[in-house]
């Protein structure tokens, strides 16, 4: 596409802004159109944009293109899927819900993924592959966009206020926005997937760890960047709604106990001597502490239903949590990344990495604290 790093960087600054503006519109957007009509038309237009892209435009189509992805496919389409998983169970399902819809993003992101590759290959791997391997991707979309018009229902909206009064769908929509913004609890789940994701943006960290201190080659890369991608959220999605729901009983109580577990894990993994240690031990360890970490984000979105949100607010509840939740990401690989250039990849650089991700997990320990005890006095009131 004759693009340079930095034009690259700068689409995805586009797309990152957009996401980041655009969620503000979706807590209203969420809960104001039924999701029989939002997902649909989010991925078939996703699919379309995708066509546009394989085109192979000039750099402004290119910005205008990762704008429109981020708005069809963070602001329309996730806070409105994560809405429609809530509310296929009650609050007793709702890890489980959370982490076989992880596990099942793994399974589609696997097969799409290779059978693209295979495209891609088989077409000599130049230009015209990569063109037919983005259609690829596009016709999978918008397939799955009219399979879901036809498998979803419809949504009812409330159209009466706390009163009981008749109001306009318009104006339910906005109360529900209202009411989660008064909502301290929602703000407080937020600050959980705050913590956590900000623990997951830092295994970014562990590939070029494993290569700089420990001096992976090449050949281990890909079978160790598959098996981070991959295998973990294929395993870790189920396993953490599994212990959420049937050990715990709480998808709260169990992301508190796994953050305590990643605090200590990353504690002894700093102090630990790498330099003199076998690389498959290493990668190992790194994997383990990748395993926690895919359980909680797993089921991070699980505490919006034991915070007893009505299930008319559920999209501007979900909205709410995306903004603020995903938000590390504006900033976290940045530093990281600084913070390992700025010490010359040496160990120490990715010990002050490996503690700033033990910080946010005790950060977590005490933000999932303060909101066991909110959810304790609502039970009790």
């Amino acid at each position: 596409m004759s693009l340079s790093n930095t034009q690259i960087g700068l689409a995805l600054s586009v797309y990152g802004i957009v996401q980041t503006v655009g969620n503000f519109a979706s807590i209203y957007i969420a809960d104001r159109f039924s999701k029989k009509i939002l997902i649909p038309f989010s991925l078939v237009c996703v699919g379309l944009v995708g066509i546009y892209i394989s085109t192979f435009p000039s750099f402004y189509g290119i910005l205008i293109a990762w704008g429109l992805l981020a708005l069809f496919g963070e602001v329309v389409y996730w806070p409105v899927l994560l809405k429609a998983i809530r509310l296929l169970g009650d609050s007793t399902q709702q890890g489980r819900l959370f982490g076989f819809l992880e596990a099942g993003r793994g399974v589609v992101d696997t097969i799409v993924a290779f059978s693209a590759l295979g495209i891609f290959l088989l077409l000599g791997s130049g230009a015209g592959g990569l063109k037919a391997a983005i259609l690829f991707y596009s016709v999978c979309v918008i397939v799955a966009g009219v399979l879901a018009y036809f498998l979803l229902e419809d949504d009812k909206i409330n159209t009466t206020d706390d009163q009981g009064n008749e109001i306009s769908k318009n104006q339910a929509a906005w109360n529900g926005v209202i009411k989660a913004i008064k909502t301290p609890e929602i703000w407080v789940v937020s600050l959980t997937i705050f913590t956590i994701y900000s623990i997951y943006c830092g295994l970014t960290s562990f590939i070029p760890f494993l290569k700089d201190i420990y001096g992976m080659p090449v050949a281990l890369v890909g079978a160790y960047g598959i098996i981070n991608q991959y295998t973990l959220k294929l395993v870790g999605g189920p396993i953490g709604g599994y212990l959420a729901d049937k050990k715990f009983h709480s998808s709260t109580k169990y992301l508190r106990f796994a953050l305590v577990l990643a605090a200590f894990a990353i504690l002894i993994f700093i102090f630990m001597p790498h330099e003199k240690l076998n690389i498959y031990f290493g990668m190992c360890l790194t994997l383990g502490f990748g395993a926690i970490v895919f359980t909680m984000r797993a089921t991070f979105f699980a505490p919006v239903d034991e915070i007893k949100i009505p299930r008319e607010i559920s999209g501007a509840a979900m909205s709410i949590a995306c903004i603020f939740g995903y938000s590390p990401q504006l900033f976290c690989f940045a530093l990281y990344g600084f913070i390992i250039d700025h010490f010359d990849k040496s160990l120490l650089g990715y010990r002050i990495v490996f503690a700033l991700m033990g910080f946010f997990a005790i950060c977590g320990v005490v933000v999932t604290t303060i909101l066991l005890k909110m959810i304790a006095k609502k039970q009790n009131n």
